[in-house]
């Protein structure tokens, strides 16, 4: 029995779900990748046993294929996601009339406990930064990558939403700032006055490297474009290196600490969350665990019937 590539028709079903997730939803490139590949491995497995129409996949022939993939290697957590993404494909195909039923509605994955972000103690975050303040004066490049650092940890913003900044999302003399989030959700978060003052060292030089298309982006690239994710991610990784950081540092680790400093300092988890974007409290919860992590450290080390004999 031969085995064709994935059917034109399940492809083409994909396809316009993936064009329906980035110009309806608006959801991000990362997002838009994920859901592409929990899709593109159900179609192979579809093709190898011969379905060329979603219609016809039933929820005990998914079980089926779950199975064979956790057998495969496949962790719990990619295969919680596929599932999610197979869910939200279906309910597209079902407003769309395409099929009559959403055979991935009922299906689980095994459990996963969810790893603690990793973070930075403040004096590590003040280490990397305070450390290229002595370049940053007279380097253009540094000092648009200690704007970066600056906003990062001062605002706690994702990669994608600072990617995206413009000039005119400052407002109140740089001490706000306009960011949007995910799926198109806007919030306003606060600026310390060392990020203020990074940022605005950057746009004294930022007009070396404007060109008639850069438009108001606040960051830029050598060539007069919108800095790109990979691009920060790639110069954050050398400012770690070049400070000395034990641990290899990117931009989520920046936000994590930024989260996690102001809880434990504050408290205050509904702030957090809306300083973080989140929509949904639980996300912002494991936060906590961290904060109870340190707390657990101090107490184990200052408690009388705590202390390990030596």
């Amino acid at each position: 029995m031969s085995h064709s590539s994935p059917d034109s028709g399940l492809q083409q079903s994909v396809a316009a779900f993936i064009d329906y997730l980035r110009y309806e939803k608006q959801h991000s490139p990362h997002t838009l990748s994920a859901y592409q590949g929990d899709l593109t491995r159900v179609m192979q497995q579809a093709t190898v046993s011969d379905i060329q129409d979603w219609e016809v996949i039933s929820e005990k022939q998914l079980k089926y294929w779950l199975g064979l993939w956790h057998e495969d290697g496949l962790s719990s957590r990619s295969l919680q996601r596929l599932i999610s993404s197979l869910r939200r494909f279906y309910q597209y195909l079902l407003a769309q009339g395409a099929v009559a039923n959403n055979p991935a509605q009922l299906l689980r994955a095994p459990k996963t406990g969810r790893p603690l972000p990793v973070t930075l103690d403040a004096d590590q975050v003040n280490n990397l930064l305070d450390d290229q303040y002595g370049q940053a004066d007279s380097d253009p490049l540094k000092s648009r990558d200690l704007a970066i650092l600056e906003l990062f940890y001062s605002s706690g913003l994702r990669l994608a939403e600072l990617t995206a900044l413009n000039i005119e999302n400052f407002s109140d003399g740089f001490s706000q700032l306009r960011v949007l989030g995910k799926r198109s959700k806007e919030r306003i978060v606060p600026v310390g006055s060392k990020a203020r003052q990074a940022v605005q060292r950057w746009l004294s030089f930022r007009e070396l490297f404007v060109k008639n298309d850069s438009g108001s982006a606040l960051f830029l690239s050598k060539l007069g474009q919108r800095i790109s994710t990979r691009q920060i991610q790639n110069r954050i990784k050398e400012f770690a290196r070049e400070a000395g950081m034990p641990v290899g540092v990117h931009p989520h680790m920046l936000r994590h600490s930024f989260a996690s400093h102001i809880l434990e300092s504050s408290g205050d988890l509904r702030s957090v969350q809306e300083l973080l974007g989140h929509s949904d409290i639980s996300t912002t919860q494991i936060y906590t665990h961290l904060d109870f992590q340190h707390l657990a450290a101090v107490y184990d080390k200052a408690h009388p019937r705590a202390k390990k004999k030596k």
